[in-house]
């Protein structure tokens, strides 16, 4: 039944080049019933992806996520993908497609949900796919946001834009529960081509008083989960919250993705800073997500791109006290002493793990590791924001890249 109504439902004209042939899609379709014994599947019923698939998955007892160790995949490469910003483009603007190839940022997503009229969806498949074919490999990471699972667009914007071999990750929006993270890893099995869909990602973006309660399945739900973002506006409306500067009405969300995130080895992607036209507030948001423990923020505007990439980089002053205190670690390790003392402070093993992390961090970003007389200057002179070629977008490239957006409108919502 899911196949045919679904075939039926599929893009007709000169779009159809685009979708898979019948036969594969009734081929997602027998996949999926085998995992489950509900007999048919609809867009608002995933029951029947309740488990992963046991051909392509191993998941332990200890249910980590892609990030963690407690899963191993086969095929699927184990490295993590920086993602300081995440920069939604509008799937059906043509122009903005085009110039978002140049921008620097670390992920691309290519909307097909908020940032498309629903009259437009089909065109916006279309572009999207050719956009993807259209990138380069070695650039920012390319992904694209579907509509919500249960939406019933979902379907056919998979069986699209999973054809593409340059496509790195899907976003999900407004993800409730395991279900709607399996139901998208499944097609990705069952449509993504064979040599590229062990490296497709899956990005679980958390938009509702539900979401955030089932955190823990969301996380674990699949191998492929690799990231959770807070999507503020949604859940300010699911909740009836009002949003304010401060944001303190969404702490208890924004402290409860960091935490899942953190716990199942993922990446925590924090919200999109509204006022796009107020550096600002942008760096104050972006500083105090990073001390939450948020790895990167959503971007709508290619202004916000480069101070997002820097703020979201340890810090000169960080990454030269990281490095004393990993040197520290070693040279006291082989003399078999454990705790050992740093400028008059106790360093033990926990705050050798958050050394890692920053020196960790800061290679991803393409930073070099300072030596010992440029840390003691570093560590002298105070904190500066760490700033490396390449650390996110060049001045010119951001500014033009923002002036030539018509009337200066932000890419979509979040």
């Amino acid at each position: 039944m899911f196949a045919a109504v679904r075939r039926g439902a599929l893009v007709r004209g000169a779009f159809t080049k685009r979708v898979i042939a019948p036969q594969a899609a009734g081929l997602a379709f027998r996949h999926t019933r085998g995992l489950g014994s509900t007999a048919t599947l609809s867009a608002n019923d995933n029951s029947s992806l309740a488990t992963p698939s046991s051909s392509s998955t191993s998941v332990s007892a200890s249910g980590a996520g892609s990030g963690g160790q407690g899963f191993d995949v086969q095929g699927i490469e184990p490295e993590k993908r920086i993602r300081r910003s995440i920069f939604y483009v509008p799937g059906s603007d043509e122009r903005k497609l085009k110039s978002s190839l140049s921008l620097g940022a670390d992920c691309l997503v290519y909307d097909l949900e908020d940032g498309v009229a629903f009259n437009r969806k089909n065109i916006a498949r279309e572009m999207v796919f050719d956009a993807l074919e259209a990138s380069e490999h070695r650039k920012a990471e390319k992904a694209v946001r579907i509509n919500a699972v249960g939406s019933g667009l979902e379907f056919d914007d998979l069986n699209v834009v999973l054809r593409s071999s340059r496509l790195q990750a899907i976003v999900i929006p407004k993800v409730q529960s395991a279900k709607d993270v399996q139901f998208v890893s499944q097609m990705v099995d069952s449509v993504a081509p064979f040599i590229t869909r062990k490296n497709v990602r899956i990005i679980a973006s958390i938009e509702s008083a539900l979401g955030v309660m089932n955190l823990k399945e969301i996380a674990t739900a699949d191998p492929r989960v690799d990231a959770l973002v807070f999507a503020a506006e949604d859940y300010c409306a699911d909740l009836g919250l009002t949003r304010t500067r401060e944001g303190t009405e969404m702490l208890y969300g924004r402290q409860a993705i960091v935490t899942a995130a953190h716990a199942y080895g993922l990446q925590a992607i924090d919200l999109v800073c509204m006022d796009y036209k107020n550096d600002d507030i942008l760096r104050e948001e972006c500083e105090f997500g990073r001390r939450m423990g948020f790895l990167g923020k959503q971007a709508v505007h290619p202004r916000q791109l480069e101070i997002i990439q820097r703020c979201f980089l340890p810090t000169d002053h960080e990454i030269a006290r990281a490095a004393d205190i990993s040197e520290g670690y070693q040279e006291h390790s082989k003399r078999g002493v454990g705790a050992f003392n740093y400028n008059g402070k106790v360093i033990d093993l926990p705050v050798v793990k958050w050394a890692e992390k920053i020196l960790s961090r800061a290679r991803q970003g393409g930073v070099e590791i300072p030596n010992a007389e440029e840390r003691q200057k570093i560590l002298q002179a105070g904190s500066t924001p760490a700033i490396t070629p390449g650390a996110g977008s060049s001045p010119s490239s951001t500014t033009t890249a923002a002036n030539s957006a018509k009337n200066d409108n932000p890419a979509t919502t979040a």
